[in-house]
């Protein structure tokens, strides 16, 4: 039902190393995102890099990083919401250290 909301079909054989599309929450559910169409798109590509390397993958790494910023109190709810919603990617360098310091990924 999603991926046909976006007008995208959803990819066949789409688990394990073959996954290429996830149905991701742009505002994660742990940052107070809703869980509804609203809120949910499908996240895809590049099929040609390893699983661990495709967006859907780095995105967890950044909601991650955002989410435990946020329960610490070193950066506020707001901040995380509306930054993870303009452009996740922003926050990807200072994920990236995160998980090299041990942080979840």
């Amino acid at each position: 039902m999603t991926y046909g909301w976006y007008g995208i079909r959803k990819p066949r054989a789409n688990s394990g190393e073959n996954q290429v599309c996830e149905l991701d929450h742009l505002v994660p559910l742990e940052l107070g995102g809703a869980d509804g169409l609203g809120n949910i798109w499908p996240e895809c590509g590049p099929g040609s890099m390893p699983l661990q390397n495709r967006y859907f993958k780095i995105k967890d790494r950044v909601e991650n990083y955002l989410a435990d910023e946020v329960k610490s109190g070193r950066m506020p709810l707001y901040t995380a919401q509306r930054g993870i919603a303009s452009d996740w990617t922003q926050f990807l360098p200072a994920a990236n250290r995160y998980c090299e310091a041990g942080g979840r990924c």
